[in-house]
């Protein structure tokens, strides 16, 4: 009889701005946003998050930015490591490629709710995926849109396929 193992699925939330989004927001947007996200998510082990130089891992907490001021548990998965590196290759030589990275639009937040659906069926809270459109959506932020998409997170890890 096959036995099938189930591995648990997290995701760990940074906020970029360690509080500062909370306190300036609402004088520069108009509005208060709870913070400027990073994501990554754990799963065997390590955590997998994508940068401006394309997907990378490390231990989970690992980062440069600490440990994550949140995580959320997004359920288990039954895909094994070997699968799941396999699957993390392929992004990386399609859509999150090393510099296809894009702040607003394609980030490490559009890179964990695509990994979150695959491993569990499962999105990641839109209050994530939905805060750039929130910022662009004031005045505020389409001035400051020109700077920021040539912003690039950059968290460290190891990059997936060992490349650069």
């Amino acid at each position: 009889m096959d036995q099938t193992s189930s591995y648990p699925v997290e995701l760990y939330i940074y906020d970029l701005s360690r509080g500062m989004a909370r306190q300036l927001s609402p004088l520069m947007l108009g509005r208060e946003l709870d913070g400027i996200w990073h994501t990554g998510i754990v799963v065997h082990g390590k955590e997998f998050f994508f940068m401006a130089e394309g997907i990378h891992n490390c231990r989970p907490g690992g980062t440069t930015m600490g440990q994550p001021d949140a995580i959320l548990g997004l359920g288990s998965t039954e895909v094994p490591e070997d699968l799941f590196m396999e699957y993390l290759a392929s992004l990386e030589e399609s859509t999150y490629r090393c510099g296809t990275y894009n702040l607003f639009e394609h980030n490490c937040n559009t890179f964990s709710n695509e990994v979150a659906q695959f491993l569990t069926g499962q999105t990641i809270p839109p209050n994530i995926t939905d805060l750039p459109s929130e910022v662009l959506s004031t005045p505020f932020g389409q001035a400051l849109r020109p700077i920021l998409d040539s912003v690039a997170i950059n968290p460290g890890g190891n990059n997936i396929t060992g490349q650069r």
